[in-house]
């Protein structure tokens, strides 16, 4: 299946909160909050605008298959960095085999998309000049989620100046926003007759970021997991309005393999509330993927495009999964391993190998095959 262009309908509105440690109270949403597009220009669609919560899109009774990739961890360090400084279009040439032949590719984006600002207190502090976009578009992905605990490292300007990048170059960002509605904002499309709701939160924040990097009513920031009735009503006003909902998050424990209870929990809620993919990561590791009623879910994606310290870092991948309408018909896991950053795809015995390993990961998730 060919990547074909993606055509924007609509974006649903919603608040955002982002929080790691301290959970953050829901706050109440109007039933009937209307719903805005955005596209991968940050234009509305003006007939997007004139959609309400109370419009249900049935499936096509004509609707084909599409197929959906999603990646692990991104940023652009070390060689990656070189990469993309002497040619961003083809900074993750290795990796687009793996991505340009869904209909809609995305991953986590993690790290702040700035050459300004000030670090933020912690341990590690990613960022990237605007061209890293242009990279993950050459790599064939359609769309990044910025929801994690890297999104906002250099401060103020990280928010400033991932919007303006992504608003210049057409490339959307989803799990940030200038202003709290904007930062719940999925991403929408239209692919082969069926409306793909794409939309990104997060779980995890240094303690010490909550506040700051939480959007509110007063400021932008990013999207917040923490606030479940907050992100189950905006999955139930994506429901409304697409034929296929897909929740990417950041949650989860760094470096365990098994997903929490607090995640299993997450997830149950949103396929609940009516998303068809949740998918997500943090912990620099793999873990189980399968299905969960009709839904599929998948806890952790590992690192994609990022530097990996052990064998197990290094394990990479993409995800595929076809769907029609709401239907998951199938998913496959796609091997690769990490080499100075950068994953390659694996093939033949270590391919099948690799396959077999990441289907044994599902025996802790509570998900069926």
């Amino acid at each position: 299946m060919r990547k074909r262009p993606l055509v924007l309908i609509l974006v649903v509105a919603g608040l955002a909160s982002t929080t790691a440690d301290p959970p953050i109270s829901p706050t109440a949403v109007a039933d009937a909050a209307p719903i805005q597009a955005r596209s991968a220009t940050s234009e509305v669609s003006p007939s997007a605008t004139t959609s309400t919560v109370e419009s249900v899109v049935p499936i096509s009774a004509t609707a084909q298959q599409v197929t959906l990739a999603f990646a692990g961890d991104v940023r652009f360090g070390g060689e990656l960095a070189r990469r993309l400084e002497d040619d961003p279009g083809t900074a993750l040439a290795a990796v687009a085999p793996l991505l340009r032949d869904a209909d809609v590719a995305v991953v986590n984006l993690e790290t702040a998309i700035t050459e300004r600002g000030t670090p933020a207190p912690k341990q590690f502090t990613f960022r990237a000049p605007a061209t890293a976009l242009d990279a993950l578009r050459g790599a064939g992905v359609d769309v990044a989620n910025m929801a994690n605990n890297h999104g906002l490292d250099y401060g103020p300007e990280s928010l400033t100046d991932a919007l303006t990048a992504s608003a210049e170059r057409g490339f959307p960002l989803i799990g940030i926003g200038a202003t709290e509605d904007e930062a719940y904002q999925p991403f929408v499309t239209e692919v082969h007759g069926q409306r793909i709701a794409v939309l990104g939160a997060t779980q995890v924040l240094d303690s010490v970021l909550v506040e700051p990097w939480t959007a509110t009513e007063a400021r932008g920031g990013l999207a917040s997991a923490k606030r479940v009735d907050r992100l189950v009503a905006e999955v139930e006003k994506s429901r409304a309005v697409a034929d296929v909902v897909v929740v990417f998050l950041h949650w989860g424990v760094e470096l365990d393999t098994c997903p929490t209870v607090s995640q299993q929990t997450l997830a149950r809620r949103l396929v609940t509330a009516g998303a068809d993919v949740v998918v997500g990561g943090h912990s620099h590791r793999l873990q189980g993927a399968g299905r969960l009623d009709e839904a599929l879910v998948a806890y952790g994606l590992g690192n994609f495009a990022f530097s990996a310290l052990s064998a197990e870092g290094a394990r990479s991948g993409v995800l595929e999964v076809t769907l029609t309408g709401r239907r998951v018909d199938d998913y496959r896991w796609r091997p690769a391993r990490i080499s100075s950053g950068i994953p390659v795809p694996l093939e033949a015995e270590e391919a099948t190998d690799e396959i077999a390993a990441w289907e044994r990961l599902r025996a802790c998730t509570g998900l069926a095959n």
